[in-house]
Protein backbone atom coordinates (compact mmCIF):
# COMPACT_ATOMS: atom_id res chain seq x y z
CA UNK A 1 0.00 0.00 0.00
CA UNK A 2 1.49 3.16 -1.05
CA UNK A 3 2.00 5.50 1.82
CA UNK A 4 0.70 9.04 2.07
CA UNK A 5 3.65 10.70 1.17
CA UNK A 6 4.08 8.58 -1.96
CA UNK A 7 0.62 9.30 -3.06
CA UNK A 8 1.15 13.30 -2.84
CA UNK A 9 4.79 12.69 -4.78
CA UNK A 10 2.81 10.69 -7.73
CA UNK A 11 -0.04 13.47 -7.52
CA UNK A 12 2.40 15.84 -8.36
CA UNK A 13 4.93 14.46 -10.46
CA UNK A 14 1.85 13.49 -12.57
CA UNK A 15 0.14 17.51 -12.40
CA UNK A 16 4.14 18.69 -13.23
CA UNK A 17 4.13 16.20 -15.99
CA UNK A 18 1.09 17.47 -17.61
CA UNK A 19 1.78 20.79 -17.03
CA UNK A 20 5.07 20.05 -18.74
CA UNK A 21 3.55 18.40 -22.02
CA UNK A 22 1.17 21.17 -22.55
CA UNK A 23 1.58 23.90 -25.07
CA UNK A 24 2.18 27.52 -24.40
CA UNK A 25 1.42 30.74 -26.32
CA UNK A 26 2.95 33.72 -24.73
CA UNK A 27 1.18 37.18 -26.10
CA UNK A 28 2.81 40.30 -26.73
CA UNK A 29 1.74 42.26 -23.60
CA UNK A 30 3.22 39.04 -21.50
CA UNK A 31 -0.17 36.84 -21.00
CA UNK A 32 0.71 33.16 -20.53
CA UNK A 33 -2.10 30.80 -22.18
CA UNK A 34 -1.54 26.92 -21.57
CA UNK A 35 -3.30 24.30 -23.03
CA UNK A 36 -3.37 22.13 -26.78
CA UNK A 37 -2.97 24.31 -29.63
CA UNK A 38 -6.17 23.70 -32.40
CA UNK A 39 -5.65 25.42 -35.18
CA UNK A 40 -4.96 28.51 -37.20
CA UNK A 41 -6.15 30.28 -40.01
CA UNK A 42 -3.02 32.39 -39.91
CA UNK A 43 -5.16 35.23 -39.17
CA UNK A 44 -6.08 34.06 -35.76
CA UNK A 45 -5.20 31.20 -33.45
CA UNK A 46 -7.80 28.88 -31.44
CA UNK A 47 -6.16 27.32 -28.17
CA UNK A 48 -8.25 24.74 -26.31
CA UNK A 49 -7.49 25.23 -22.50
CA UNK A 50 -9.09 23.58 -19.10
CA UNK A 51 -10.17 26.90 -17.51
CA UNK A 52 -11.46 28.59 -20.61
CA UNK A 53 -12.27 26.40 -23.35
CA UNK A 54 -11.62 27.54 -26.85
CA UNK A 55 -9.74 30.82 -26.90
CA UNK A 56 -9.18 32.81 -30.06
CA UNK A 57 -6.65 34.92 -30.04
CA UNK A 58 -4.89 37.13 -33.33
CA UNK A 59 -1.97 35.84 -34.71
CA UNK A 60 -0.17 39.35 -34.97
CA UNK A 61 -0.65 39.02 -31.07
CA UNK A 62 1.58 36.51 -30.38
CA UNK A 63 5.11 36.63 -29.00
CA UNK A 64 5.66 32.76 -28.96
CA UNK A 65 4.36 29.49 -29.37
CA UNK A 66 5.49 26.20 -27.81
CA UNK A 67 3.83 23.07 -28.24
CA UNK A 68 4.69 19.32 -27.47
CA UNK A 69 2.74 17.78 -29.81
CA UNK A 70 3.14 17.79 -33.32
CA UNK A 71 1.14 19.99 -35.59
CA UNK A 72 0.59 20.36 -39.12
CA UNK A 73 1.58 23.52 -40.62
CA UNK A 74 1.11 24.75 -43.82
CA UNK A 75 3.36 27.15 -45.59
CA UNK A 76 3.12 29.95 -48.48
CA UNK A 77 3.98 28.67 -51.55
CA UNK A 78 2.25 25.31 -50.69
CA UNK A 79 4.80 24.08 -48.84
CA UNK A 80 4.05 21.93 -45.31
CA UNK A 81 5.63 20.48 -42.79
CA UNK A 82 4.91 18.24 -39.10
CA UNK A 83 6.25 18.50 -35.56
CA UNK A 84 6.64 20.37 -32.42
CA UNK A 85 6.62 24.46 -32.75
CA UNK A 86 8.52 26.48 -31.41
CA UNK A 87 8.98 30.30 -32.51
CA UNK A 88 12.30 32.31 -31.79
CA UNK A 89 12.82 36.04 -32.66
CA UNK A 90 9.62 35.97 -35.51
CA UNK A 91 10.44 33.22 -37.50
CA UNK A 92 8.70 29.83 -36.39
CA UNK A 93 10.86 26.39 -36.14
CA UNK A 94 9.04 23.08 -37.12
CA UNK A 95 11.23 19.97 -35.25
CA UNK A 96 10.13 16.97 -38.19
CA UNK A 97 10.98 13.59 -37.96
CA UNK A 98 12.38 13.35 -41.63
CA UNK A 99 13.80 16.83 -42.59
CA UNK A 100 14.98 17.84 -39.36
CA UNK A 101 14.44 21.83 -37.96
CA UNK A 102 12.27 23.88 -40.48
CA UNK A 103 12.58 27.64 -40.39
CA UNK A 104 9.98 29.87 -41.44
CA UNK A 105 9.43 33.72 -40.71
CA UNK A 106 4.96 34.03 -38.91
CA UNK A 107 4.37 35.39 -41.68
CA UNK A 108 4.74 32.71 -44.02
CA UNK A 109 2.24 30.42 -41.96
CA UNK A 110 -0.90 30.09 -43.57
CA UNK A 111 -2.36 27.23 -41.51
CA UNK A 112 -1.89 25.14 -38.21
CA UNK A 113 -3.90 22.13 -37.53
CA UNK A 114 -3.34 19.58 -34.56
CA UNK A 115 -3.83 16.05 -35.40
CA UNK A 116 -7.41 15.54 -34.59
CA UNK A 117 -8.12 19.06 -36.80
CA UNK A 118 -5.64 17.30 -39.47
CA UNK A 119 -7.77 14.33 -39.41
CA UNK A 120 -11.35 15.44 -39.95
CA UNK A 121 -9.69 17.79 -42.93
CA UNK A 122 -8.49 14.68 -44.87
CA UNK A 123 -11.88 13.14 -44.22
CA UNK A 124 -13.70 15.74 -45.66
CA UNK A 125 -11.49 15.61 -48.97
CA UNK A 126 -12.43 12.34 -50.02
CA UNK A 127 -15.36 11.08 -47.79
CA UNK A 128 -17.48 8.13 -48.82
CA UNK A 129 -20.79 8.28 -49.89
CA UNK A 130 -22.07 6.80 -46.84
CA UNK A 131 -19.92 9.39 -45.07
CA UNK A 132 -20.49 12.96 -44.00
CA UNK A 133 -23.99 14.07 -44.92
CA UNK A 134 -25.55 17.00 -42.71
CA UNK A 135 -28.95 17.91 -42.50
CA UNK A 136 -32.32 16.42 -40.83
CA UNK A 137 -36.28 16.16 -40.99
CA UNK A 138 -38.40 18.22 -40.07
CA UNK A 139 -42.14 17.96 -38.64
CA UNK A 140 -44.53 20.49 -37.94
CA UNK A 141 -48.16 22.26 -38.46
CA UNK A 142 -48.23 24.40 -40.91
CA UNK A 143 -51.05 26.86 -42.07
CA UNK A 144 -51.04 27.47 -45.78
CA UNK A 145 -53.10 30.77 -47.68
CA UNK A 146 -53.86 31.45 -50.76
CA UNK A 147 -56.41 28.57 -52.42
CA UNK A 148 -57.40 27.43 -49.29
CA UNK A 149 -57.75 28.33 -45.73
CA UNK A 150 -55.90 25.26 -44.23
CA UNK A 151 -54.29 23.89 -41.25
CA UNK A 152 -52.11 20.47 -41.72
CA UNK A 153 -49.16 18.83 -40.73
CA UNK A 154 -45.86 19.19 -42.70
CA UNK A 155 -42.80 16.99 -42.85
CA UNK A 156 -39.91 17.62 -44.53
CA UNK A 157 -35.98 16.19 -45.02
CA UNK A 158 -32.83 17.85 -46.38
CA UNK A 159 -29.31 16.30 -46.57
CA UNK A 160 -26.23 17.58 -47.82
CA UNK A 161 -22.81 15.52 -48.90
CA UNK A 162 -20.44 18.10 -49.20
CA UNK A 163 -16.31 17.69 -49.65
CA UNK A 164 -13.14 20.09 -50.93
CA UNK A 165 -14.34 20.08 -54.36
CA UNK A 166 -18.01 19.01 -54.54
CA UNK A 167 -21.49 19.08 -52.72
CA UNK A 168 -24.68 16.73 -53.46
CA UNK A 169 -27.64 18.43 -52.41
CA UNK A 170 -31.13 16.08 -51.64
CA UNK A 171 -34.30 17.33 -50.57
CA UNK A 172 -38.05 16.02 -50.30
CA UNK A 173 -40.85 17.69 -48.85
CA UNK A 174 -44.73 16.89 -48.41
CA UNK A 175 -47.59 19.02 -46.73
CA UNK A 176 -51.32 17.32 -46.76
CA UNK A 177 -54.27 19.45 -46.17
CA UNK A 178 -57.70 19.80 -44.20
CA UNK A 179 -59.72 22.88 -45.32
CA UNK A 180 -61.56 23.56 -42.06
CA UNK A 181 -63.89 26.37 -44.15
CA UNK A 182 -66.78 24.17 -44.80
CA UNK A 183 -67.53 20.25 -44.63
CA UNK A 184 -63.32 19.24 -43.36
CA UNK A 185 -62.07 17.18 -46.58
CA UNK A 186 -58.59 17.25 -47.60
CA UNK A 187 -58.34 19.52 -51.05
CA UNK A 188 -54.88 20.26 -51.12
CA UNK A 189 -51.50 18.15 -51.01
CA UNK A 190 -47.96 19.64 -52.01
CA UNK A 191 -45.05 17.11 -52.69
CA UNK A 192 -41.74 18.67 -53.53
CA UNK A 193 -38.62 16.98 -53.98
CA UNK A 194 -35.29 17.21 -55.99
CA UNK A 195 -31.09 16.96 -56.28
CA UNK A 196 -28.45 18.94 -57.20
CA UNK A 197 -24.31 18.23 -57.52
CA UNK A 198 -22.55 21.09 -57.50
CA UNK A 199 -18.18 20.72 -58.92
CA UNK A 200 -16.46 23.94 -58.13
CA UNK A 201 -13.61 25.02 -61.00
CA UNK A 202 -12.09 27.53 -58.68
CA UNK A 203 -12.59 28.43 -55.32
CA UNK A 204 -15.35 31.29 -56.57
CA UNK A 205 -16.95 29.64 -59.61
CA UNK A 206 -18.89 26.33 -59.60
CA UNK A 207 -20.99 24.53 -61.87
CA UNK A 208 -24.40 22.58 -61.13
CA UNK A 209 -27.00 20.40 -62.55
CA UNK A 210 -30.28 19.74 -60.61
CA UNK A 211 -33.60 18.23 -60.46
CA UNK A 212 -36.94 19.36 -59.63
CA UNK A 213 -39.93 17.56 -58.60
CA UNK A 214 -43.27 19.17 -57.72
CA UNK A 215 -47.06 18.15 -57.26
CA UNK A 216 -49.56 20.67 -55.86
CA UNK A 217 -53.34 20.15 -55.92
CA UNK A 218 -53.58 23.87 -54.90
CA UNK A 219 -52.91 24.64 -58.30
CA UNK A 220 -54.47 21.30 -60.00
CA UNK A 221 -50.62 20.60 -61.09
CA UNK A 222 -49.83 16.76 -61.35
CA UNK A 223 -45.85 16.92 -61.80
CA UNK A 224 -43.54 19.50 -62.80
CA UNK A 225 -40.37 18.28 -63.90
CA UNK A 226 -37.19 20.83 -63.84
CA UNK A 227 -34.15 19.71 -65.53
CA UNK A 228 -31.67 23.04 -64.82
CA UNK A 229 -27.89 23.21 -65.50
CA UNK A 230 -25.42 26.27 -65.12
CA UNK A 231 -22.73 28.18 -63.18
CA UNK A 232 -22.75 29.59 -59.86
CA UNK A 233 -20.69 32.15 -57.97
CA UNK A 234 -19.82 31.97 -54.12
CA UNK A 235 -19.85 35.60 -53.45
CA UNK A 236 -19.31 34.49 -49.82
CA UNK A 237 -18.16 31.45 -48.53
CA UNK A 238 -16.46 31.33 -44.81
CA UNK A 239 -17.61 29.18 -41.57
CA UNK A 240 -20.32 31.93 -40.83
CA UNK A 241 -22.13 32.89 -43.96
CA UNK A 242 -22.49 31.43 -48.04
CA UNK A 243 -24.02 33.43 -50.33
CA UNK A 244 -24.41 32.27 -53.82
CA UNK A 245 -25.60 33.26 -56.97
CA UNK A 246 -26.78 30.98 -59.70
CA UNK A 247 -27.10 30.98 -63.45
CA UNK A 248 -28.44 28.61 -66.23
CA UNK A 249 -31.28 27.33 -68.06
CA UNK A 250 -33.70 24.44 -67.70
CA UNK A 251 -36.26 21.97 -69.32
CA UNK A 252 -39.51 22.24 -67.63
CA UNK A 253 -42.18 19.47 -68.38
CA UNK A 254 -45.34 19.80 -66.08
CA UNK A 255 -49.09 18.98 -66.65
CA UNK A 256 -52.01 19.96 -64.85
CA UNK A 257 -55.53 18.48 -64.27
CA UNK A 258 -58.71 20.50 -63.34
CA UNK A 259 -61.27 19.37 -65.29
CA UNK A 260 -64.23 17.22 -63.71
CA UNK A 261 -64.32 16.41 -60.05
CA UNK A 262 -64.42 12.06 -59.80
CA UNK A 263 -63.79 12.09 -55.71
CA UNK A 264 -63.07 15.10 -53.09
CA UNK A 265 -59.78 16.44 -53.98
CA UNK A 266 -59.41 14.13 -57.24
CA UNK A 267 -59.93 16.14 -60.92
CA UNK A 268 -60.23 14.25 -64.10
CA UNK A 269 -57.10 15.16 -65.96
CA UNK A 270 -58.07 16.87 -69.39
CA UNK A 271 -54.33 16.51 -70.59
CA UNK A 272 -52.60 19.98 -70.33
CA UNK A 273 -49.16 19.49 -70.58
CA UNK A 274 -46.53 22.48 -70.79
CA UNK A 275 -42.98 21.73 -72.15
CA UNK A 276 -40.60 24.69 -72.38
CA UNK A 277 -37.15 25.89 -72.03
CA UNK A 278 -36.58 28.44 -69.16
CA UNK A 279 -34.04 30.51 -67.69
CA UNK A 280 -32.84 29.23 -63.96
CA UNK A 281 -31.78 32.49 -61.89
CA UNK A 282 -31.11 32.30 -58.30
CA UNK A 283 -29.76 33.64 -55.00
CA UNK A 284 -29.34 31.34 -52.05
CA UNK A 285 -27.90 32.45 -48.83
CA UNK A 286 -26.63 30.41 -45.48
CA UNK A 287 -26.14 32.28 -42.24
CA UNK A 288 -25.01 31.22 -38.31
CA UNK A 289 -26.29 33.89 -35.85
CA UNK A 290 -24.50 33.31 -32.65
CA UNK A 291 -24.12 29.38 -31.93
CA UNK A 292 -27.23 27.65 -31.64
CA UNK A 293 -29.45 29.21 -35.00
CA UNK A 294 -28.67 28.76 -38.70
CA UNK A 295 -30.78 31.29 -41.15
CA UNK A 296 -31.40 29.73 -44.84
CA UNK A 297 -32.93 32.04 -47.58
CA UNK A 298 -33.43 31.51 -51.25
CA UNK A 299 -34.98 33.05 -54.09
CA UNK A 300 -35.85 31.21 -57.81
CA UNK A 301 -37.23 33.07 -60.59
CA UNK A 302 -38.08 31.00 -63.83
CA UNK A 303 -38.98 33.18 -66.86
CA UNK A 304 -40.38 31.47 -69.99
CA UNK A 305 -37.91 31.81 -72.93
CA UNK A 306 -40.93 30.27 -75.80
CA UNK A 307 -43.76 32.71 -74.50
CA UNK A 308 -42.45 35.73 -73.41
CA UNK A 309 -43.93 37.67 -70.32
CA UNK A 310 -44.98 34.13 -68.31
CA UNK A 311 -42.93 32.83 -65.34
CA UNK A 312 -42.38 31.63 -62.20
CA UNK A 313 -40.49 32.15 -59.26
CA UNK A 314 -40.47 30.30 -55.33
CA UNK A 315 -38.93 32.04 -51.95
CA UNK A 316 -38.24 30.33 -48.93
CA UNK A 317 -37.10 31.58 -45.75
CA UNK A 318 -35.91 29.57 -42.34
CA UNK A 319 -34.70 29.49 -39.29
CA UNK A 320 -33.32 26.32 -37.35
CA UNK A 321 -32.51 27.02 -33.87
CA UNK A 322 -30.59 23.98 -32.01
CA UNK A 323 -31.82 22.92 -28.65
CA UNK A 324 -29.42 20.04 -27.85
CA UNK A 325 -27.24 18.09 -30.10
CA UNK A 326 -30.19 16.09 -31.67
CA UNK A 327 -33.02 18.33 -31.36
CA UNK A 328 -34.20 22.40 -32.38
CA UNK A 329 -37.18 24.62 -33.32
CA UNK A 330 -37.29 25.07 -36.77
CA UNK A 331 -39.43 27.98 -39.09
CA UNK A 332 -40.14 27.67 -42.72
CA UNK A 333 -41.79 30.30 -44.83
CA UNK A 334 -42.64 29.80 -48.52
CA UNK A 335 -44.04 31.24 -51.51
CA UNK A 336 -45.06 29.75 -54.99
CA UNK A 337 -45.63 32.23 -57.73
CA UNK A 338 -46.87 31.15 -61.34
CA UNK A 339 -48.30 33.54 -63.69
CA UNK A 340 -50.33 31.35 -65.57
CA UNK A 341 -52.40 28.79 -63.19
CA UNK A 342 -55.03 27.10 -64.88
CA UNK A 343 -58.60 28.81 -65.09
CA UNK A 344 -59.98 28.22 -61.20
CA UNK A 345 -56.80 28.35 -59.55
CA UNK A 346 -55.19 31.20 -57.47
CA UNK A 347 -51.10 32.46 -59.03
CA UNK A 348 -50.00 32.57 -55.37
CA UNK A 349 -49.66 29.89 -52.63
CA UNK A 350 -48.19 31.21 -49.21
CA UNK A 351 -46.89 28.39 -46.59
CA UNK A 352 -45.84 28.71 -42.85
CA UNK A 353 -44.69 25.60 -40.96
CA UNK A 354 -43.23 25.31 -37.39
CA UNK A 355 -42.32 22.82 -35.57
CA UNK A 356 -39.35 20.50 -34.37
CA UNK A 357 -36.18 19.43 -36.12
CA UNK A 358 -34.23 16.40 -35.69
CA UNK A 359 -30.49 16.33 -37.05
CA UNK A 360 -28.22 13.52 -37.97
CA UNK A 361 -25.26 15.92 -37.42
CA UNK A 362 -23.76 15.99 -33.99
Amino acid sequence: MLRRFDVLTLIAVLVFSSALLADQVTLKNGDRLTGTVVKSDGKTLVIHTDAAGDVTLKFDAIQDIKTDAELHISLKGGKTAVGPVTTSDGKVEIATKSSGTVEASKDEVTLIRNDAEQEAYDKSLHPGLMHGWNGGANVGFSVARGNSETENLALAFNAVHPTLNDKITLYASSINTTNNLSTPSTVANLNQGGFRYDRNVNPKLFWFGSGDFMSNALQFLDLRQVYSGGFGYHAINNDRTILDFLGGVNYTHETYSNGTEISPGIFESYGKTNRFIALTLGEELNKKLGKSTVVTQNLDFYPDLQQTGEYRFTFNLGTVTKLNKWFGWQNQFGDIYVSNPPTGSKKNDVIFTTGLNLSFTH
